[in-house]
Formats: structure tokens, sequence, C-alpha cells
């Protein structure tokens, strides 16, 4: 069995931010030549982190955060320590790394998760607009204060200022050029069967202390090796528990964080499920067509690709289709489950 579970999911987004930079995140698409929004792989992890924990109900792992006081009595920034335990569902699945406090150790997350990017830089735009923080309708509840230098005036004087410069006060501020972006953005995701729910216990290069080992050992961890070396695995009631969370986590997250603004359903149009990667890419893509002077791209989900293709029905909206279904989630969701429970993740 393939040990690499390939997904790819298509979303559409409507006049929202995913993440503030400048108002939203955007890089350069230099064959197209226009700028396109994206949120961050890191973002899109936290949030099927968040997901995931909120559906087993269990908290995140806690994280200390650690400062220095410099010779100039600040506060120096430095590097927050995770408690690098697997027993925490979000660091087995997250990954860790702490130094500084004895011997290193780092976990890589089986989990790679790519950015939220446009389908194709023709199929996203980013609109601009003005916004304002206007309370000019009730300017007796909202008062406002006017400083000369370092004076603050008195309403006496403040009215004397308007008076004689011929000019008015209103409760409003303007907030201009601020970025919306809209289109058919896709996100990608491999897991590794192998480190899913295994952590190694090489002390070469550790992902975990002797005092944790044996800490899980004691738990119910099951001593075991995979292509990596030695290791110990979750036990298999925990496994059962978690498996159908992350499935869902994996397509039913949203952008949670305090860095998203502007509401949007952010519906799931197509997930492509396949343990080679390739597939994916002809499964869920673009068209690029001759149209005059501009080109232009069509959207495609393509059924013969060789990928598990599930079609929601938002999607016959945006592109012709023909085998939506009503429950395309839930399938795809349950033929996750089904890949990740066939895997036999003690005797690799």
């Amino acid at each position: 069995m393939n040990p690499y579970i390939y997904l790819r999911v298509l979303r559409h987004a409507e006049h929202t931010v995913f993440c503030v930079q400048d108002g939203q995140k955007s890089y350069y698409d230099p064959l197209f030549n226009k700028s396109v929004a994206y949120s961050s792989g890191q973002q899109v992890k936290r949030s099927i982190l968040d997901a995931l924990t909120s559906n087993l109900n269990v908290p995140m792992a806690p994280i200390t955060f650690n400062y220095n006081i410099t010779a100039k009595k600040e506060l120096e920034n430095k590097e927050p320590w995770s408690p690098c335990d697997p027993s925490y569902v979000d660091q087995l699945l997250g990954g860790w790394m702490r130094a500084g406090d004895g011997v290193t150790v780092k976990r890589r997350s089986p989990l790679s998760i790519s950015a939220m990017r446009p389908l194709h830089p023709l199929l996203a735009s980013n609109d601009r607009e003005n916004l304002t923080f206007d309370r000019s309708d009730k300017p007796d509840r909202n008062p406002v204060n006017v400083r000369n230098g370092d004076k603050l005036l008195t309403e006496e004087e403040i009215e004397e200022f308007l008076s004689s410069n011929n000019r008015t006060l209103p409760r409003r501020n303007w907030i201009p050029d601020n970025i919306r972006a809209s289109g058919l953005f896709i996100y990608d995701i491999a897991l590794d069967l192998r480190t899913l729910f295994s952590v190694s216990t090489n002390q070469h290069e550790p992902e975990l202390s002797k005092d944790k080992i044996e800490e899980l050992k004691a738990k119910g961890w099951v001593d075991s090796e995979n292509i990596f070396g030695k290791c110990l695995v979750l036990p298999k009631e925990e496994r059962n528990k978690i498996i159908p969370a992350l499935a869902n986590a994996l397509l039913n997250w949203r952008i949670t964080s305090n860095q998203a603004r502007t509401f949007s359903l952010m519906e799931t149009l197509a997930i492509a499920i396949s343990d080679n990667a390739n597939t994916l890419a002809g499964a869920i893509r673009a068209k690029l067509i001759e149209d005059g002077e501009k080109p232009k791209a069509k959207p495609i989900i393509d059924e013969t690709a060789g990928a598990d293709v599930f079609v929601t029905l938002p999607c016959s909206s945006y592109i012709v289709t023909v085998n939506e279904s009503v429950d395309a989630v839930e399938k795809a969701q349950q033929k996750l489950v089904e890949l990740m429970e066939a895997f036999d993740y003690v005797n690799q």
C-alpha cells in the first residue's frame, strides 16, 4: 500500500480576506502579470488543527512564551516552547521543535500542507475598496479629543477653532484601499501514514526525550519499527477516535484566526483523493483558452484523471459538472477514513 494520501480541495471564496497583511496577503504571478491572493500553509494548518481539536473536544497543547529583560529594561521576545508531547493531538499531527532547553528535539509534521491559492491566476481577483469607521450619526455619544501640540483643547476651544477656520469635526475615519479576494481557490495536502501515529525513539536526532518515551509507554503506546527506525505507535483505540475527526477537519476547516475578516462561506466545490499526486493536478485543474487578445482560463473537474473525485452541488454554479451530489463531502470524508484505517501502523 502506498504510504501517502494526497488531497486536493477546490473552494469558492467571495469578497473576503484570508490574512491581514496590507489588507490581504498576496503574491505576484509572473506568467500572468498579476497579484493574486492566498492563505498561507501555516494558516491553513492552524485552522485544520483548530477544527480537529474542536471535533475531539480536547485542548491544544499549552505553549510557553519566553521573554528576556534587556539592559534597557525592555522585553525581548525569545523562542516559544511547545511541550513536545504527542499525547496532545495537535502536537502529534502538527509537529514540534524545541531548542535551548537541554537536548534539541524536533518532529516533522506528517501533514504537508500547501497555501490556499487560486486554481488559476485568471480565476481569482483582488478587489479594492474604501471603508469608513463612522459614528457621525450619534455625535453626542461619541466624544472627540483635539490636541494643539501637548495641550488638550476644551469643548469651548474646539468650537472656537471650528468657527474661526470654517471647519467641521465629523466622527468618521476613512480606511482607504482595502483588498478583498474572490474566485476559485485550491489547497493540497499530503499525509504520510508512516509517521501519522508513529513517533521515533531514535536518540541520535531525537523527537522525544528519554523520560517522555517511558511516559508514553506507560500510557500504552506500542513499541514498533518503521522505515525510519524504532518508534512508538499510538494505541488503536486512540487512533480510531482521531481518524474520523481528522478526516472531517481536513475538509471542513474554516479560517478562525484573528487574521481573517469579512466572512465568506468558502464553500467546497470539489475534492480529489489519490495515492498519486499527479492525478490530483489533472482531476481539478484549469485550461487556458484563447479569446481574442486576452487569454481566459476554464475550470475543469475531470473524473477520469485517476483520482477519486467528489463534486458538491454548489460546484455546478461555476463549472459544468455531471455527477454532483448532496453528500459529496461526506463521501470524501468516508474515503479518507477508509484509507487511514486500512494502513497497518504497528506492522509497517
